[in-house]
């Protein structure tokens, strides 16, 4: 579980736990358990969003878990429909509040577009101006250790770049075995930006592969270990979601290297293009 203990640094000088604990799907009232859960078990990171209405549970679960707050690293991301400076910047003090803390260690933009939109042609480049420096403004008063995006294609990450007077320190994507967007990831990259991975699991669909099931046999792992480890190995920050404590404990058992060639063949499987169920969610349907 060495993993729990290794760091990314941003391009701000931040460190960043390399593996992180997200919370999607998680109800306020399961939240605050399963961040001290997870705490206890070695998580020094852990991921919520406006969206998922569970602020306030993990910020109940980080004020409980017994560590410094300073020992803890949090992320939120700022709700996609928030494409206004001042809209923004109200809901940035909002997850403050909510969740009881004096700062939140990263805030994101949750999506270029929003969720009602995320179809449509309008990349909304002017309203993410507009709450890129509602961040900037709270990253400069000190309310944000670092700030950055989610979901964001090149074009929408150029808008920023070309705009804005501090760059973004993460992109947090869909980034998995039979998902990896090779150019995104290469671009992010030689921009000094950190790639998080949401969904190292694709939401659940790795489960059902034949393919990767056999790999990770191989190697003696189950598939979820095999899928974050395959995202660690790209370099970038895995964000497996749960609640149970024994997948917690599992999914930071990462003693285990995969080869350079395993690595090629896993990289190259065809792309999932149904998500099931899952792809009712924008981000699983593509755009």
């Amino acid at each position: 579980m060495m993993i729990l203990e290794e760091k990314y640094s941003l391009s701000n000088g931040v460190e960043i736990p390399k593996l992180g604990l997200g919370t999607w799907f998680i109800s306020d009232e399961d939240a605050a358990q399963a961040v001290k859960e997870a705490v206890e078990i070695g998580y020094r990171h852990i991921d919520t969003a406006q969206a998922y209405e569970n602020e306030a549970g993990v910020g109940k679960g980080i004020r409980e878990s017994g560590l410094k707050r300073e020992d803890l690293f949090v992320t939120s991301k700022l709700a996609a429909e928030q494409k206004t400076y001042e809209g923004a910047k109200a809901a940035i003090d909002g997850s403050l509040e909510k969740m009881g803390l004096d700062y939140v260690d990263l805030m994101i933009i949750h999506s270029p577009k929003p969720w009602e939109e995320y179809q449509g042609e309008d990349r909304y480049f002017e309203g993410n101006r507009a709450a890129w420096r509602a961040l900037e403004e709270a990253y400069e008063a000190g309310k944000l250790r670092a700030i950055g995006l989610s979901n964001f294609k090149e074009v929408d990450i150029e808008n920023i770049l070309t705009s804005c007077t501090i760059k973004p320190m993460v992109n947090q994507i869909l980034a998995h075995i039979k998902n990896t967007p090779a150019d995104l990831i290469r671009f992010c990259k030689d921009k000094g930006i950190l790639i998080e991975a949401y969904s190292p699991l694709g939401h659940g669909e790795l489960l059902k592969d034949k393919e990767v099931a056999q790999m990770a046999e191989k190697y003696g792992v189950s598939v979820p270990q095999l899928s974050i480890r395959y995202d660690l190995q790209l370099g970038l920050l895995p964000l497996p979601k749960t609640a149970n404590p024994e997948h917690m404990k599992a999914n930071a058992a990462l003693d285990f290297e995969i080869s350079d060639k395993d690595m090629e063949h896993l990289k190259h499987l065809e792309q999932i293009n149904d998500y099931g169920e899952a792809t009712v969610f924008p981000v699983f349907s593509g755009d």
